[in-house]
Order: structure tokens, then C-alpha cells, then sequence
């Protein structure tokens, strides 16, 4: 997906589990199926995963495994717990992760067999993660505001056909024409992608994953809304999550770029990503 990838393989881990955690290096090992875009995910045995970057200079490890045993408890949805945290070696330059490996299915997009256990846990989640102590807390991926991406954005949406362009450019401009959050600032997930929930076999939420918070306009947890919910749950996730009109159309802003920016940066490398922007630029070009 990257012209920079790292190599990373069944091969390359066990080489790294013998060396650094050998009482889990001849466990089953398996690579998962994943839409991720920095991480390569690995089943370990039946109750761990490995996460391995292949981005050089990743630095979402680190703040998973600091952050994650503090902000965990406080969290009414299961994350993956962090069971050991792996260094670089001459082989492979970057930190890894041996993690818990939570039971679900992540959902397609916008097909949830039961939105309303989905809505109000995902808002419980989040109002959870935003009241939590920021003290000493690190910048979240979407830190700052959308204008510094606004020739990105605009790009990106040149190179989609499939959607309503014109319509999403207004959408963009008054996300950028709102005003910006002016609170101290707050912890996020700032990924809520289909890709990084999980749903139990009733459909209901079951865990978070690619659980990587930071500080950042709390506007950015509307990406749910638009990726992962249905229209007839934005208005309940919505009120749920207790922000103003402004930080509503901020968060069309935050959906419409990482969307579209995805959309030809992983046109050809990865459909998964690109079902999932091409889906939420519909909605939003449909129901905002």
C-alpha cells in the first residue's frame, strides 16, 4: 500500500517472539484479514494478536501501550489490553505490540443488524474516553483543525466520480467556515471506522480496537456517524454525544477528508478502504 512499507510476515514475528517473548513464540500464528492501513494484525494462539507496523516511524505503538492501562478502565467497551511491548531490532526498526485478542466481526459498512445497542454503547464509549483527565495527554492523529488539509481534501475529491463532488465541496466549506473547537482539549478515538469496531453475533458492540487515543477536536468521533451508523441513528448518536452545531459540521469536515483522501491514495492497494469512503461520501452527500 505504501512505496515504503516495511516487510512484515509470519517469519518476521515468530523471529521476533523468539527473541523478545519466548514463552508465546510457538503459539499459533496466523495473519488476519484486515482494511488497516499502518499495521499488519496477527492471531496469536487463541487469546493474543500481534500488531506490526509496516509504515516506517509509526508512533501509535507507544501511545497505545502507555495509554491503554490507563484509560481502559474507565472505558464501559472492552479494548485490547496490551499483554507486551516489543523494541526494534536490526531486522525490524520499529516498537510492536502483543495485545489481547477480542472476540467479533468488524460490520460492512452501514449494515448493522442492531443499530440502536451499537449507537448508544458507541456514544457511552466516547463520552467515557472525552471525560477522562487530560493531563499529559498526546495529540491525537486529526489534531488541529481541517484547514491545513484543504487543498488535500479538494484534490482528493477531484479524483472520485462516483460521488457528488459539488455537493461535498459546500459540506467541506462550511465545515471549514464553522467555528473551531476552543475548549481545553480532550480525549478521542479518532478512527471510528467500521474497520475498528467489533459487533458480537447478536450484532451488539462488543470491543473498540485500533486503540490509539490522543487529544483533538472532539468533533472528530462524528466519522462514526457517517462510516458506521445508519441515517436513522446520526440524530440519536448525535445527541448522544452532547456537542454543539458547530462541532456537527466539523465533523462532516473530519469524515469528507479522511474519506476522500483515502479514496485514490488506496484506490488500486486496498478496496476495502475505498468501500468504506465511497460509502460514507454517499451518505454525507445524501443526508447532511
Amino acid at each position: 500500500m505504501h512505496a515504503d512499507e516495511l516487510p512484515v510476515d509470519d517469519g518476521l514475528v515468530r523471529r521476533l517472539l523468539r527473541a523478545q517473548f519466548p514463552q508465546w513464540a510457538e503459539l499459533p500464528l496466523s495473519r488476519v484479514p484486515s482494511d488497516g492501513t499502518v499495521n499488519a494484525i496477527f492471531r496469536l494462539g487463541d487469546s493474543l494478536a500481534v500488531r506490526a507496523p509496516f509504515v516506517p516511524g509509526e508512533t501509535g505503538i507507544r501511545r497505545q501501550a502507555v495509554w491503554t492501562k490507563r484509560l481502559a478502565p474507565q472505558l464501559p467497551v472492552p479494548v485490547p489490553a496490551v499483554h507486551g511491548v516489543g523494541v526494534p531490532t536490526a531486522e525490524y526498526p520499529s516498537d510492536w505490540l502483543v495485545v489481547e485478542w477480542l472476540p467479533g466481526r468488524t460490520p460492512a459498512p452501514g449494515e448493522l443488524t442492531d443499530p440502536d445497542s451499537v449507537t448508544d454503547e458507541l456514544v457511552a464509549f466516547v463520552r467515557a474516553l472525552r471525560s477522562a483527565d487530560p493531563a499529559g495527554a498526546p495529540d491525537a492523529h486529526r489534531w488541529g483543525g481541517l484547514a491545513r488539509d484543504d487543498g488535500a481534501a479538494r484534490g482528493a475529491l477531484a479524483q472520485i466520480p462516483e460521488v457528488d463532488t459539488a455537493r461535498l465541496i459546500r459540506l467541506w466549506e462550511r465545515a471549514l467556515a464553522a467555528p473551531p473547537w476552543s475548549d481545553p482539549p480532550v480525549w478521542v478515538h479518532d478512527d471510528l471506522l467500521p474497520s475498528n469496531v467489533l459487533v458480537d453475533d447478536a450484532g451488539a458492540l462488543a470491543a473498540v480496537i485500533d486503540f490509539v487515543p490522543g487529544v483533538a477536536d472532539p468533533a472528530t468521533v462524528f466519522l462514526a456517524a457517517w462510516g458506521l451508523l445508519p441515517a436513522t441513528h446520526r440524530e440519536r448518536y448525535r445527541a448522544g454525544v452532547g456537542l454543539d452545531d458547530a462541532a456537527w459540521d466539523r465533523g462532516i469536515g473530519w469524515a469528507i477528508l479522511q474519506a476522500s483522501v483515502a479514496i485514490p491514495y488506496y484506490r488500486v492497494s486496498n478496496p476495502g478502504m475505498v468501500r468504506m469512503g465511497l460509502h460514507t461520501l454517499r451518505e454525507i452527500a445524501a443526508h447532511a
